[in-house]
């Protein structure tokens, strides 16, 4: 799927422009569940690997829903918590971004931060 210098640049991409805006924790995995990247500053205490076969089924599961109202996917998700928020983006048919923050970020900021990297991961794979 990857390459290494892909992989790198992808790293780099995630610490930067979105560890470097105050977010907590950053996964970039597969449609399976599988861990492309990851990224937490320790304020988040999750099992990665959990959490991600669960997100996974979380897209699946929207995405059976998008379908039963019509529409082809619903490509972007959010959960508000009291302590964590957790912002969940699909990239491309395959991957999908999870942002971990806390209320000292505005979900905008996420929004922006995500679409940029987003962008940038798409230009990284071709």
């Amino acid at each position: 799927m990857f390459n290494k210098s892909q992989l790198d640049a992808i790293d780099e991409l995630i610490d930067s422009r979105l560890m470097g805006s105050g977010i907590d924790c950053v996964i970039l995995m597969n449609q399976a569940g599988n861990t492309i990247a990851e990224h937490n500053i320790g304020n988040t205490d999750v099992d990665v690997k959990a959490f991600a076969a669960l997100a996974a089924g979380n897209f699946a599961a929207v995405d059976a829903m998008a379908k039963l109202v019509g529409e082809s996917e619903f490509a972007l998700l959010f959960h508000k918590g009291e302590k964590v928020n957790v912002h969940f983006s699909k990239v491309n048919h395959e991957m999908f971004i999870i942002t971990m923050f806390n209320k000292q970020i505005t979900l905008g900021l996420v929004r922006l931060k995500v679409d940029e990297v987003v962008n940038s991961i798409l230009e990284i794979c071709n």
